[in-house]
């Protein structure tokens, strides 16, 4: 026959490693998040460059609805002075 005694230490042993990987998952969460936010600013950076440079070569309506939905200007002389200040 066999005996099995369970001690408080086999529940302490399980608490901790439950608590350490609640832990270890919102890390990883925090983590990912901030990775997807700087995407984010990256993106609309680069999505910025890519709208002025395209309405130096092509002055077309559409490209400042774009631009002004990305930068929430209305006026274009202000699209134009944030463009070139870009471009240079």
């Amino acid at each position: 026959m066999k005996f099995e005694l369970k001690t408080q230490n086999d529940e302490f042993q399980k608490s901790f490693i439950s608590l350490s990987l609640t832990f270890f998952i919102i890390y990883l969460v925090v983590i990912l998040s901030y990775i997807a936010i700087k995407f984010g600013k990256i993106t609309t950076h680069y999505e910025l460059n890519y709208l002025c440079r395209l309405l130096i070569v092509e002055k077309s309506s559409y490209n400042f609805k774009q631009l002004s939905k990305l930068t929430n200007q209305t006026s274009k002389q202000k699209m134009w002075d944030l463009c070139n200040e870009i471009i240079k």
